[in-house]
């Protein structure tokens, strides 16, 4: 049975959700997590582009009641979207990771862990008891990827998404000046930060600082923060290409997701692959500036390509319209990541269940409002 709705009334929506967080971390932290690239000009439009689409009530259809579940790999989910991998989760917010993770599996939607966020992947599975889903950022190494995708195996993720939009770091100028670009430091202004956040450093100190716990196997003990940096660099390739991706495609025997698809021909490519499902996504707009926002390619690639592969869609999704635009628009599912993670740091170990609940309630009221009873049935009601 999926977890009870929980609203704090004094935060609504994810705006005020974002605004509370942007209180309660360090500023270095908000940066990460709120910024894109270069002029942030794909990260606006991501989401304006989203609420373009217009939907069309049939107010006087028959009507019973709507669902939000959702059939997806197999899986009777509860609702239409799941939580987006996050790198560096616990910088956000001290075991962001884990209350997230409860979180989803306690109301029923897919949670991802990145292989760079904060948690090791064992922790996760056992908390989900094997419905998280594992976010792989590919190993220069074929010996790590292999570890890596056995031990997804072992703790018994049932999805791997295989990552493919960063061939290279993204140009972010908040994360320079912070000095949150590899290798990261603390410069005396991230100090004094952490000094006017008082909850946020003793949560710190209590979790303990913040580390790739998913890659501490294979990372030589007490790096400093320049080896760190190189370690990374030498330990990860992450362009993807169709030679990279058959080992893991012939090696998983679970479902497997190719996330960052922009493009028909990339589609096209997964298909060929035997591939069981894609996210379109632009990685938040924090890796091409100069990119499309999620939708466009969303709504061509379904409609040619989703009778083929499973579609999904991440990137500048922040309410329950949101939802419902992307569904109508094509999407078989969606997955957001800065929203969540506004929550838990608004919220602490509460946010996962209230961002989780304010989008089930704000879906559901469109849902009801346009008189479509099933999450499948959104395209009729698509303006077009």
């Amino acid at each position: 049975m999926s977890a009870p709705l929980f609203i704090d009334s004094r935060y609504p929506s994810v705006d005020d959700l974002r605004e509370k967080a942007k209180k309660r971390i360090p500023k270095f932290a908000f940066e990460y997590l709120d910024g894109g690239c270069n002029e942030d000009v794909n990260l606006h439009k991501n989401t304006s582009d989203i609420r373009e689409v217009q939907l069309i009530p049939h107010y006087l259809k028959h009507h019973t009641q709507s669902s939000q579940k959702t059939e997806l790999f197999g899986h009777m989910y509860d609702a239409p979207f799941g939580i987006a991998p996050v790198g560096l989760q616990g910088l956000m917010w001290p075991n962001a990771p884990e209350i997230l993770a409860k979180a989803a599996f306690d109301h029923n939607i897919p949670f991802i862990l990145s292989t760079v966020t904060t948690s090791p992947i064992e922790r996760i599975g056992e908390l989900t008891e094997g419905q998280a889903w594992f976010q792989l950022y590919h190993p220069a190494k074929d010996e790590i990827r292999d570890d890596i995708i056995n031990r997804a195996a072992a703790a018994e993720y049932p999805v791997l998404v295989i990552l493919c939009d960063v061939p290279t770091f993204g140009y972010r100028p908040r994360d320079i000046r912070n000095g949150l670009a590899m290798p990261p430091k603390m410069s005396l202004a991230n100090i004094l930060q952490v000094l006017g956040k008082p909850e946020w450093a003793v949560n710190t100190l209590v979790h303990g600082q913040p580390n790739f716990e998913t890659l501490k196997p294979y990372m030589p003990k007490n790096l400093d923060l320049k080896q760190l940096g190189k370690f990374m660099d030498e330990t990860f390739s992450g362009r993807l290409f169709e030679e990279k991706i058959k080992p893991i495609r012939n090696m998983w025997k679970g479902k497997l997701v190719l996330k960052g698809v922009a493009s028909e021909a990339d589609t096209e490519m997964a298909i060929k692959l035997g591939l069981d499902g894609i996210i379109v996504s632009n990685h938040g707009g924090r890796q091409l500036d100069a990119g499309e926002s999620s939708i466009r390619p969303t709504i061509r690639i379904s409609e040619k390509y989703g009778h083929k592969i499973t579609v999904m869609m991440d990137s500048g999704l922040r309410s329950g319209p949101d939802i419902a635009r992307c569904m109508a628009s094509g999407a078989q599912f969606t997955f957001m990541g800065r929203s969540f993670m506004y929550g838990v740091a608004a919220l602490g170990k509460k946010g996962g269940h209230h961002t989780i609940s304010i989008l089930k309630k704000q879906l559901q009221q469109v849902m009801e409002q346009v008189c479509c009873e099933r999450i499948e049935d959104f395209p009729d009601y698509l303006a077009k």
